[in-house]
């Protein structure tokens, strides 16, 4: 009955989660065959195609929609850094991974400057890719209230990342590493020196702060 009935068809489907994306955009790519008996649709096969032609997508879950529909789940990357090329912005997610190219930044996300020479020898050891997930995850680790004010980070080696935030203030990471407890540094030291305008947690039990 499943199989043979003309009613129990999938007719259409339902896309929620969507921020950037359109639902249009998620229906054309996730290639639902409508008018097929709902209990054929496959939807691992449909949630894997959704993965592959869209990058933005972060993790999505299709099921099947009693008696017509397909319900289509989805959660986006979140950009925590871009990097500037061509005139174009590539985003990034907390992961490293790059997803889209934009015209414009999106708002609040920071850029992510490469300075550590390709001689380095921390680029050497690391490789470039490395350093660039370093400077990701440590804006992915700021404090939310901090990242919507950092406009750079600055990856000058492994150890050395350095973020630039509005007002002239900026703050010393130091590497990608312990960035839970440098956030919790980070915040209780710009609550207690909050007329400060440079903060160095990179090593979060000693967190020290300077300026007027």
């Amino acid at each position: 009955m499943l199989y043979g009935s003309d009613w129990l068809r999938a007719t259409h489907v339902d896309v929620a989660g969507v921020e950037v994306l359109s639902a249009a955009e998620v229906r054309e790519a996730a290639a639902v065959p409508l008018g097929d008996p709902l209990v054929s649709v496959d939807t691992d096969a449909v949630e894997q195609r959704l993965r592959d032609r869209l990058p933005r997508i972060e993790s999505v879950d299709v099921s099947r929609d009693w008696p017509h529909g397909v319900a289509v789940e989805v959660t986006e990357r979140q950009p925590r850094a871009v990097v500037e090329k061509n005139g174009k912005f590539v985003e990034i997610d907390g992961s490293g991974v790059r997803f889209a190219t934009v015209d414009r930044p999106p708002a609040k996300v920071p850029r992510l400057v490469m300075e550590a020479p390709a001689d380095a020898p921390s680029t050497r050891r690391f490789g470039r890719p490395r350093l660039e997930r370093e400077g990701v995850r440590a804006a992915a680790a700021l404090p939310a209230e901090v990242r919507r004010d950092t406009r750079v980070i600055r990856v000058r080696s492994y150890d050395s990342i350095i973020m630039e935030l509005t007002g002239g203030r900026t703050v010393v990471w130091g590497s990608g590493e312990r960035g839970e407890a440098k956030a919790r540094s980070l915040t209780a030291l710009m609550k207690a020196a909050r007329g400060a305008d440079h903060f160095d947690v990179s090593a979060p039990g000693a967190p020290a702060s300077s300026g007027s």
